[in-house]
């Protein structure tokens, strides 16, 4: 939903960029993770721990976008809508992993 939103919103300014749809590139494996996590018991574990690499692999990417990079050196926020679309993928990632982890850990015990 990030990723339409955020090319939409792009499209809309007249400076639609495939880099607007990179959320859509994490999410379409997240949610297929957790499908085939769903209809298979026996593969759960792995398909779970394949889905919170690829929230850690796109929580990384944020943090090392060039929108995030500029407003930690002091550059300030040129892009609005990449802006809000990267912490929103951020925080989606971030709870994904957390919800995760706290999920092996319950199952650990």
């Amino acid at each position: 939903m990030i990723g339409i939103a955020g090319a939409l919103a792009a499209q809309s300014d007249g400076k639609f960029s495939m880099t607007a749809l990179i959320p859509l590139f994490f999410g379409v494996p997240l949610i297929l993770l957790g499908l085939f996590a769903n209809m298979k018991e026996s593969l759960r574990k792995h398909l779970m721990h394949g889905a919170l690499l690829v929230a850690l692999l796109g929580l990384i990417g944020v943090l090392f976008s060039p929108a995030i990079k500029g407003l930690i050196a002091g550059d300030g926020i040129k892009n609005m809508t990449s802006f809000i679309a990267q912490i929103s993928m951020a925080f989606v990632c971030l709870s994904f992993i957390i919800a995760g982890v706290k999920s092996f850990i319950a199952a650990r015990k």
